[in-house]
């Protein structure tokens, strides 16, 4: 149930929310690294929204090692549409940033959006 329930928040934006739901799951399954590389993924743009440029650059880092045995499809999730958004993000992510102020995010280059679809097939 949370697992779809995190596709719902994730494509609201609440990635906070995201965290829980996942971590959530992930409590009961620590051997599953597709649901860490969820995770990191998701903490990662949330970091990143709040002006923690090198939290988001560790996560999203974190993220991708953690997915790339489960590619192409895992859970009904397609990772390469995933691994791709995660490849983009880490080129716009500035590498000479650590942080920003909230107030000055705006100025940060903006991340591709991501929304994600179960496939029920696979």
């Amino acid at each position: 149930m949370e697992y779809y329930e995190f596709f719902v928040k994730f494509n609201e934006g609440d990635y906070y929310t995201c965290h829980d739901l996942l971590e959530d799951i992930w409590m009961t399954d620590k051997e599953n690294l597709f649901l860490k590389g969820l995770l990191q993924m998701t903490v990662a743009i949330y970091h990143y929204e709040y002006g923690n440029v090198k939290g988001a650059r560790l996560m999203m880092n974190a993220g991708s090692r953690y997915i790339q045995k489960y590619r192409p499809t895992y859970w009904g999730l397609d990772l390469e549409y995933v691994n791709d958004f995660i490849s983009q993000c880490l080129i716009i992510i500035p590498q000479d940033i650590d942080r920003v102020p909230f107030e000055e995010v705006v100025s940060l280059p903006k991340l591709p959006t991501l929304l994600l679809y179960l496939n029920e097939e696979n």
